[in-house]
């Protein structure tokens, strides 16, 4: 019965569906290529895509980006860099999604005194080592004509009112020229 619960609580959370880039508030088009972005700060919005992980409450940002390429070219992603540019200008380069789970220091273990006087060791998770985090991160190398990639980047910071998105890095796979960078406000 646990096993069923656990696939159960599975599903739950992989059923988690990105907007289209057209349907995101925060947009920009460029030369037929749309990038939509979305904080996720919300518990609501959290909660479908982390399950019962928040990053927010560790200080991490996550940032859905949708990237809708309408080309009749292919279009490379594998150099695609994302900045959190603050109001003053502050840049926050993006956390690999690979690196997330070192934000947080690892806790000391906790020792409680067992029965005998044997000590027990009480250790502790790191939440943000969840697969949410890597699975969910935008891991796209290669986009087709008229296809669609998404995923979360992840900054160190907190939302600030007037910051922007800016990426920067697509490059059209036939020629190599790059195509216009996208300062996205949030």
């Amino acid at each position: 019965m646990s096993i069923a619960a656990a696939f159960a609580a599975d599903k739950d959370t992989a059923a988690f569906r990105p907007p289209p880039a057209a349907g995101l508030e925060h947009r920009q088009t460029n030369a037929q290529v749309t990038i939509g972005v979305d904080p996720y700060v919300s518990p609501d919005k959290v909660k479908t895509a982390f399950g019962k992980l928040d990053p927010y409450q560790y200080s991490i940002l996550p940032v859905l980006v949708v990237i809708q390429n309408d080309t009749d070219k292919a279009i490379r992603l594998d150099k695609l860099k994302a900045e959190y540019v603050g109001p003053n200008r502050d840049r926050v380069d993006a956390t690999p999604a690979r690196e997330v789970r070192y934000v947080r220091g690892p806790s000391r273990p906790g020792v409680i005194t067992g029965p005998g006087g044997t000590p027990k060791i009480l250790s502790k998770k790191n939440p943000l080592d969840a697969w949410e985090i890597e699975g969910r991160a935008f891991a796209a190398q290669m986009l087709p004509a008229g296809q669609s990639a998404s995923g979360f980047f992840y900054f160190r910071t907190g939302l600030q009112r007037g910051a922007t998105i800016y990426l920067n890095g697509l490059t059209e796979a036939a020629t190599g020229k790059e195509l216009f960078y996208f300062e996205i406000p949030l």
